[in-house]
């Protein structure tokens, strides 16, 4: 029996463990890829599997399991924001089988060869076709979804607005352009406008749910700062994509203009922290799951760690003008995709799954071993990267040290990387088992409040 009100939500359950799974996949290539650079490695073994392909891998894995938390999360939150069932259920696992379908295909060229080469965005063109098909029919399962609904509500429309956004800028990374400068100028618009623009929106809206729900508090709160967290991730976001065009030949002004506003990017995440707290102390439910609240704080304030104060200092443009490309940025984007798509991903699915299962208060021990173990190795992994990164930059930037004797200098920091990177899929695989056999806990959990969505 599934403590759900609607029963098209229970289609986000396949997204759901799906998108573990490729959590779990994504990981393991990224041991290996620690791996190649702690070790010199056979030219043979790395003739076989190189190191380009295992890249791919391990970042379209994330951009994969990403997405399906996304869209599973959607699908999951709008029937009773909509009051009302999906528009079609059907839609929503054509989309799915689409998605998956494509993305193993595409697993399956690489170790073939078989690549566009943009970093990211590795998929060949063909399949793009088939994913802007399956973004198509989520858009519009959304859009008719909202339209039929007979509600309407602010957090609706930033979520459609956010997956249409999406969607939209993915289309600018599909063509190959001639000239390198031209390519990356339109590949900056998919990867930064997506993680500091259409994913943000998407965040803010999903955690808004999540956040009514468990504490209760009055949905006029909630949306008041989901439009001023939505409009300043725009404000800064779309601005702030400047800061990585003077490394493609576009004016110096760029330089300044996007590391100032990229600067200005915590802002947003700060009051993502704050309104956090102010819902903690407003709540009017009694924290049922533990757990679920432990990740939707470690979020928040990951966020702000992660993909705020660490990016602040990483961007601004005299820091960044040395430590561009450097293993500074390895740690400014684990620490960054981590806290702010991981752990939404983690939240929304310790607030679903369970309910998706007919379970209210959840056993949670094993998830907190995985929720402590997986937050804090991911600290001290982006702390390793950033001595790393540290490192390189002294060497190869000031003292004009070549690449390849600055990292036998780094090899060390490299192995302890490795290790780090055990202990997390450690913590990892903890996570998605629980998730998986989560059990109802024998303490009866009090009723919640329950912020019914009004007409604006």
């Amino acid at each position: 029996m599934m403590l759900v009100e609607y029963q098209s939500q229970r289609v986000s359950l396949w997204y759901f463990r799906l998108a573990l799974v490729l959590f779990i996949l994504q990981v393991v290539m990224g041991l290996w890829l620690s791996i190649n650079y702690a070790f010199t490695l056979p030219q043979d073994l790395v003739n076989v599997f190189p190191f380009s392909t295992a890249r791919a891998l391990h970042t379209n894995l994330l951009v994969a399991w990403m997405l399906l938390g996304f869209m599973g999360g959607t699908y999951y939150i709008l029937p009773p924001e909509c009051a009302r069932d999906l528009f079609s259920e059907k839609l929503a696992y054509l989309q799915l089988a689409l998605f998956v379908g494509a993305a193993v295909t595409a697993v399956v060229g690489f170790l073939f060869g078989w690549t566009q080469g943009k970093p990211l965005l590795e998929i060949p063109l063909p399949l793009d076709f088939v994913i802007v098909v399956a973004a198509l029919i989520f858009i519009a399962n959304v859009a008719m979804t909202i339209i039929k609904a007979e509600v309407r509500t602010a957090l609706q429309w930033m979520l459609l607005g956010g997956v249409t956004f999406l969607a939209l800028m993915y289309l600018f990374g599909m063509p190959f352009y001639q000239n390198l400068n031209t390519d990356y100028y339109y590949w900056w618009w998919v990867i930064h406008l997506w993680v500091e623009g259409a994913w943000e929106v998407v965040t803010a809206s999903i955690v808004a749910y999540i956040i009514m729900r468990v504490t209760g508090v009055d949905r006029k709160v909630v949306e008041k700062w989901l439009y001023v967290e939505t409009g300043l991730f725009l404000f800064t976001g779309i601005v702030g994509t400047g800061h990585h065009y003077y490394w493609i030949g576009a004016p110096d002004y760029w330089l300044w203009w996007g590391g100032i506003f990229s600067a200005l990017e915590p802002l947003p995440i700060v009051l993502m922290v704050v309104d956090t707290w102010m819902h903690v102390r407003e709540r009017k439910n009694p924290i049922v799951n533990p757990l679920t609240w432990y990740y939707i704080i470690g979020l928040a304030i990951y966020h702000l760690v992660g993909a705020g104060l660490w990016g602040f200092m990483h961007t601004l443009p005299p820091i960044n003008y040395y430590t561009h490309g450097s293993q500074i940025t390895v740690s400014h984007g684990h620490l960054a995709f981590f806290g702010a798509y991981a752990l939404l991903n983690l939240t929304i699915f310790y607030f679903a799954m369970p309910r998706l299962k007919g379970i209210n208060k959840y056993q949670d021990r094993l998830g907190k071993w995985g929720f402590w173990i997986t937050t804090i190795g991911m600290f001290v992994l982006g702390l390793v990267f950033g001595i790393a990164g540290i490192l390189q930059t002294y060497l190869e930037r000031f003292l004009d040290i070549g690449y390849s004797t600055a990292h036998l200098t780094m090899m060390f920091w490299f192995r302890v990387a490795f290790g780090v990177g055990l202990v997390f899929l450690a913590g990892v695989i903890i996570t998605v088992y629980h998730l998986f056999t989560i059990k109802p806990s024998s303490i009866p959990a009090p009723e919640p409040v329950v912020t019914p969505a009004s007409n604006i």
